[in-house]
């Protein structure tokens, strides 16, 4: 996918897990969540203007069926901005990537182990997985993850010019205790400008969300640990 227009500001924040069909109560997972829908409708409305890119890294909808997580995606879609967004371990609702598609409003991309360019910035993405635990399950997933990561750098690579931009977004963290990972390794080697990802949360979360590994700024972008305040991306 390419977008030809050139952009202004890119943004990111993740793991909005909005309920639009059948709300669900997420403030009993703390005070971050407390409206928190209404405040980052109104911080995204304070800060996109029509030619920014908003990265939402997974963990969108509560929804089970894609049909249930229609309105979830009709909210993206009228908010400022071109967006695009990934699967989450708790995205349920994402079906094969063809349906997934066809129910997204205009200026909204959705990523799977693929690219996309919109001006001079090109975003690359997979899912991601949990850091190997010696189990073979975990392992394996891990390591089809992995190549999925280098599906999506891959094409990114295919569509990068030579001033180009290139962020990659993931939803797993790519790095956990152990900085140096294989999929930041993998990821070093196509010389990003910067990587976002969610999953993480808690009130109790204490790190900082930039982490510098190798050069490459690292984003945690979870919107309770961002206090529903989009997180400009910079270069």
């Amino acid at each position: 996918m390419a977008v030809g227009r050139k952009i202004m500001s890119i943004y990111a924040i993740s793991d909005w897990h909005l309920s639009g069909q059948n709300p669900k109560p997420m403030d009993i997972f703390g005070g971050a969540w407390e409206n928190y829908v209404e405040i980052l409708t109104d911080n995204l409305a304070k800060a996109l203007t029509p030619d920014d890119i908003l990265l939402i890294s997974g963990d969108i909808s509560w929804a089970m069926r894609l049909e249930n997580a229609q309105p979830d995606l009709n909210f993206i879609a009228n908010l400022p901005g071109h967006k695009v967004i990934l699967r989450g371990n708790h995205d349920y609702w994402w079906q094969s990537i063809s349906a997934v598609r066809r129910a997204l409003g205009q200026g909204v991309y959705a990523l799977q182990n693929d690219s996309v360019k919109i001006g001079d910035t090109v975003i690359a993405g997979s899912r991601g997985w949990l850091e190997p635990d010696g189990t073979e399950e975990n392992d394996k997933i891990y390591a089809r993850e992995v190549l999925r990561i280098k599906m999506s750098l891959d094409d990114a690579d295919k569509k990068r010019a030579p001033k180009d931009r290139l962020v990659v977004m993931t939803h797993y963290p790519p790095f956990g205790a152990k900085l140096s990972t294989p999929v930041t390794e993998l990821i070093a080697a196509y010389h990003p400008d910067a990587v976002v990802y969610g999953h993480i949360h808690g009130k109790y979360y204490k790190k900082d969300v930039k982490t510098v590994i190798g050069g490459i700024p690292y984003y945690l972008t979870s919107c309770d640990i961002l206090e529903n305040v989009p997180l400009k991306i910079g270069f």
